[in-house]
Formats: C-alpha cells, sequence, structure tokens
C-alpha cells in the first residue's frame, strides 16, 4: 500500500510540494519578465536602427529625459494600484500643475511657482483622497472625473494659451539643467525612485498598502486603517503628478494643459508591465520605472524607424493590452 510522505514539520506533502514547485518557477520567472523584455527589446532596435543613431549616449540621454515625468508619477501610482485603486487623473494634474506654477512664476517668482505647483497636487490629492475614502465613491469615476475637472480648468484660466517660464533657475532645476553630464531629469527619477523603492519594501506603511490591497477585509482585523492608506496613496499620487508637470515646465519652459496629455495610460501600463498586480496587493517601484523606460525605448524607436502618429498610438495600445493581460492574479 502506498504512502504519502509527510514533511517532519507538518508541511505539505513532498508530492504536493513537488507538484507545486514548477509553477513556482513560473511565477518567479514572470516576476523578472520586465527587465527580460527591456533587454530584449532594447536589443532588437539596437540592431534594426544602429545606423539611426539609436545607441549613441545623445539619444539614450534623451530617452531617459522623454520618459522621467512618466517615471515619477509611475512611482506614486505603484503605491495606488497595489493598494488596489486607480488614478486616471495624474497626466491632467500634471498639465494642471504647470500651468498654475508658470503663472506664480510669472507673478510672484520662483518659490512662489514651487509652493503653487506642490499645492495643485496636494489640493487635487485631497479632494480624490477624500471622495474615496470617506465618502467611499470608486477611485476609478473619482479620478476619471478629475481629469476633466483639472484639463478644463487649466484650460479656462490660461484661455488654452501656453504660460511661458521665464526663470533660468527653475528651469535648470526642474527638467533644463544637469550636474556635469547627468541631466536633472535623471536625478529627479532616481532619487525619488529610491525612496519609493525603501518606503514600500522596508516600512511599516508600505507593507500597509499591500495588505490593504490584497485583503482589506484581513487588513481591517490587523488594525490598519484602510481609508487613511487609500487616502494617503491618492495624494502621494497627486504630489507626483505636480511635480511631474513642474518637470514639464521646467524641461520644455513653458506651462501648457496639453502636458501629461494622455500620461495616465502609459503610467498605468509602465506599473502593470514592472509587475504590480492590477488587482493589489502586489507592487515593484523599481519594476515601474524600468516599464516607463521599456515605453520610452519603443516610443523612441518608433519615431526612429519613421512609423507615423497613427501607427505608434497602435503600438501603444498594444502595450497596454499586453500590461492587462500579464496583471493575472497569482
Amino acid at each position: 500500500m502506498s504512502q504519502t510522505l509527510v514533511s517532519p514539520a507538518g508541511g505539505p506533502p513532498q508530492k504536493e510540494r513537488a507538484r507545486r514547485a514548477p509553477i513556482a518557477s513560473l511565477r518567479d520567472w514572470r516576476r523578472y519578465v520586465i527587465y527580460i523584455g527591456f533587454v530584449a527589446v532594447y536589443a532588437l532596435f539596437a540592431v534594426l536602427l544602429h545606423d539611426d543613431g539609436f545607441t549613441t549616449g545623445t539619444n539614450l540621454l534623451n530617452i531617459f529625459r522623454q520618459t522621467a515625468m512618466i517615471s515619477v508619477m509611475a512611482v506614486a501610482v505603484t503605491y495606488v494600484i497595489a493598494a488596489a485603486e486607480i488614478d486616471l487623473s495624474v497626466g491632467a494634474v500634471a498639465g494642471l500643475s504647470s500651468v498654475f506654477a508658470a503663472m506664480a512664476i510669472a507673478q510672484w517668482g520662483l518659490v512662489a511657482g514651487i509652493a503653487t505647483g506642490i499645492a495643485t497636487g496636494l489640493v487635487v490629492g485631497a479632494i480624490n483622497g477624500g471622495l474615496v475614502a470617506v465618502a467611499r465613491i470608486p477611485s476609478f469615476l473619482v479620478t476619471l472625473g478629475m481629469m476633466g475637472v483639472a484639463t478644463g480648468v487649466a484650460m479656462w484660466v490660461t484661455a488654452s494659451a501656453p504660460q511661458p517660464v521665464i526663470n533660468d533657475t527653475f528651469n535648470a532645476l526642474f527638467g533644463g539643467g544637469s550636474l556635469g553630464p547627468v541631466p536633472s531629469l535623471l536625478l529627479w527619477v532616481l532619487a525619488i525612485a529610491a525612496v519609493g523603492a525603501v518606503v514600500l519594501n522596508k516600512t511599516r506603511f508600505g507593507r500597509q498598502v499591500l495588505a490593504t490591497g490584497g485583503n482589506p477585509t484581513a487588513a481591517e482585523y490587523t488594525g490598519i486603517d484602510t481609508r487613511r492608506i487609500r487616502f494617503l496613496v491618492l495624494m502621494g499620487s497627486a504630489l507626483a503628478a505636480s511635480l511631474a508637470g513642474m518637470l514639464y515646465a521646467g524641461r520644455l519652459e513653458s506651462g501648457r494643459y496639453q502636458w501629461g496629455d494622455g500620461d495616465e495610460l502609459s503610467v498605468i501600463a509602465a506599473v502593470i508591465l514592472g509587475g504590480t498586480s492590477l488587482f493589489g496587493g502586489r507592487g515593484s517601484v523599481v519594476g515601474a520605472v524600468f516599464g516607463s523606460l521599456l515605453i520610452g525605448v519603443i516610443n523612441n524607436g518608433l519615431v526612429l524607424a519613421g512609423l507615423d502618429v497613427s501607427q505608434q498610438k497602435i503600438i501603444r495600445g498594444l502595450i497596454i493590452i499586453v500590461a492587462v493581460a500579464l496583471a493575472r492574479r497569482k
């Protein structure tokens, strides 16, 4: 008569553990799919577009500059999605922040401009977070509505006209300057990604975010204030969007409501591609940054390959579909 062997610690039978091992290996492999994909896509474009300057240092820095704002927002949206929420307003908030910061700089100077940009994120974040955490309105609906409100306000206060930023210090600090050969945009991304990764992986708040997204009922039973967590992640998302707006304004030396238009889709795709579960409970800040870089490499390669705007939109749409397909619950 056959026997089922049980581990001395009372764990699952050996046959059961052996059956689960290939599944666990597959899941471990999927954790690194973004890095594998990044290397594969970069290598493909490097071969196909070598003569078009794809691998030059100048082009690589351009990719970092073009994706910096997406990366900054992706770090914060990682927390939002890991908490099983969504923020569709980040692109519009970036545009609104760029406009308000530019107008404040023109009227009152550098410090007022920076403070106004940050205040934009605080106000929007408080509204989004309050409606989701206190009024219990789904974040999808709240942030979808805020996307329209933010864009409309930015268009209204500027009459849809660009607002120039002529303060050299602001432009150098937020996007236009560099520290030696390193662009300031890259320094912003590295700093924010480092802080975001440490907080998510090494702090009590990060564990609470993951617990809230993984099982909110169980999280509440363990004493986690899930309403507070939802409020804070949406606040952080809006603040990151306002910083991205100021980076847009500094790099492009103007504030416009169009800055950030459509970025919410790229940000969400970057976060999901980076390993954050669309269902909550799992997140990777470093993966989100690599996801944004992957999207930037693809966009840059498509431009150098001569594809028109319509074809680029098709490819980006397919990327989002792939991102959602990879977001299966573990």
